[in-house]
């Protein structure tokens, strides 16, 4: 027996295992258990390209999204929630078309008297699921292709000949049917080359259903951003207009004050406007005394200069001219 205060590291390990278990079922299941959400599952013949994280809808309004889509014998089990939506014990479910890209989604149409037991799924009885558009035509391609138009043709032809002397109508209509055929028999080519590029587009757009999505999803966000933008201008503009009205409200309360000094402006102008030649004209001339001035104090502390003139000629010991 193990005494008090002595360690146990089996039941602390046994423990502490348990623990992270039990966060890590919790973190995985967030959403399912702390959002409310009932559980519900629906079965189905096929899956009609549903897949997990499609959209459920109640009465239209999107409500939940799909948890998982599995084979279970010869139906299709889908497991999904439903959150803050009444579902009752006659719901029918229906796998419906989004896209034309054939994105898909849950749709529940809630009936019933009572409330759906979630642990009792949605029988099949209940359920319905879409023909695929891509398989349809794809189907329809391949039996053009080995359809014999010429003998078709014939055999119309052929039934309209045997019942000709029938009544007016009958012949008529059986008449219409050997124009088709022959038209059909004409066009045998052009029917096959279009049939086959709509598989073609069909499998394409198929193919590509996950980037057509994307770019989709990326024009709209460049829409957002590009009315984001527009807004920002809106409010530029509204912040203009705004600072010229405060502007001209300035002009206004300060016109008094404002008037003297434009004219007092205008005075200064005027007169350096009049004496502009006499400025030019001081300002060349100062350029020599400044460059003479500067080469007679360029000698550091000694005024460097040659006092011409200063004796008169016949007494300067120099004697000559300066």
């Amino acid at each position: 027996m193990a005494r008090v205060g002595e360690s146990r590291p089996v039941l602390t390990a046994t423990i502490g295992l348990v623990a992270i278990a039990a966060l890590t079922l919790a973190a995985f299941n967030f959403e399912a258990i702390f959002s409310g959400a009932t559980t519900y599952r629906a079965e189905f013949t096929e899956a009609a390209g549903l897949q997990s994280q499609d959209r459920v809808t109640v009465a239209g309004v999107e409500a939940g999204r799909v948890q998982s889509v599995e084979l279970e014998g010869d139906h299709v089990a889908v497991e999904f929630t439903v959150d803050d939506a009444w579902v009752g014990n006659r719901t029918t479910a229906s796998i419906e078309i989004a896209t034309l890209l054939g994105s898909k989604f849950l749709a529940l149409d809630p009936r019933g008297d009572a409330e759906q037991d979630s642990g009792e799924p949605i029988g099949r009885e209940r359920t319905k699921a879409p023909y695929d558009v891509v398989e349809a035509f794809n189907g329809l391609s391949g039996t053009i292709d080995q359809l014999d138009t010429e003998q078709l043709a014939s055999s119309l032809t052929t039934l309209s000949d045997t019942f000709r002397e029938t009544p007016p109508e009958i012949r008529g209509a059986l008449d219409g049917l050997s124009r088709l055929s022959t038209t059909i028999s004409s066009r045998d080519a052009e029917l096959k080359q279009l049939l086959a590029n709509t598989r073609q587009l069909s499998t394409t757009l198929a193919e590509r259903r996950g980037d057509v999505v994307k770019l989709v999803d990326d024009g709209n966000l460049l829409l957002g951003e590009l009315q984001r933008r527009k807004d920002a201008i809106a409010d530029l503009l509204e912040g203009v207009r705004t600072l010229s009205v405060q502007l001209r409200g300035v002009v206004a309360d300060n016109q008094e004050q404002l008037r003297p000094a434009l004219e007092t402006v205008d005075k200064v102008l005027g007169v350096l406007e009049d004496h502009r030649d006499n400025i030019g004209e001081i300002l060349d001339k100062e350029a020599v005394f400044i460059r003479v001035f500067g080469n007679a104090l360029g000698n550091g502390r000694w005024f460097d200069n040659y006092p011409c003139g200063l004796i008169p000629p016949a007494t300067s010991p120099l004697g000559g001219d300066c």
